[in-house]
């Protein structure tokens, strides 16, 4: 699993990603302890929802393809690792011992030129090191 672990995270770049995610997994925990204390029938929503907030987050916010389409058991296994990492407040820990790896984003080497030939600004977020283009 950590290989994967590797592999997720670096999926989950953006700080506001992983938020959605925790936002889309405690949604879903909500609505099931609804369906089972409540109405049974919110049992439908929870896959909407948690898989709907953390979908936006792939599409909308860190613009990659979710990991689940690929490997949906890892995926699910990894979104309760990192909910349980940022609820006990780790997640700033696990990422500095990753590394924040990105796959997709030029992170790994911040003096590296982006591809429009300007070099990405860093600044310190909650999460850990992130850098911008400088043209945003």
């Amino acid at each position: 699993m950590e290989e994967f672990w590797s592999f997720y995270m670096s999926q989950h770049s953006k700080p506001s990603t992983r938020r959605w995610h925790f936002a889309g997994t405690l949604s879903s925990m909500l609505l099931l302890l609804c369906s089972v204390f409540c109405k049974w029938w919110f049992v439908f929503l929870v896959p909407i929802v948690g898989y709907g907030l953390a979908w936006y987050s792939h599409f909308f916010v860190e613009g990659n393809v979710p990991a689940t389409f690929g490997h949906p058991f890892w995926s699910l296994c990894c979104d309760y690792k990192m909910f349980g990492l940022m609820i006990t407040g780790n997640m700033d820990r696990e990422i500095k011992r990753l590394g924040k790896r990105p796959v997709l984003q030029n992170k790994l080497n911040p003096t590296a030129e982006m591809g429009n030939g300007t070099k990405p600004r860093a600044f310190f977020s909650r999460d850990g090191l992130d850098f911008q283009d400088s043209n945003k």
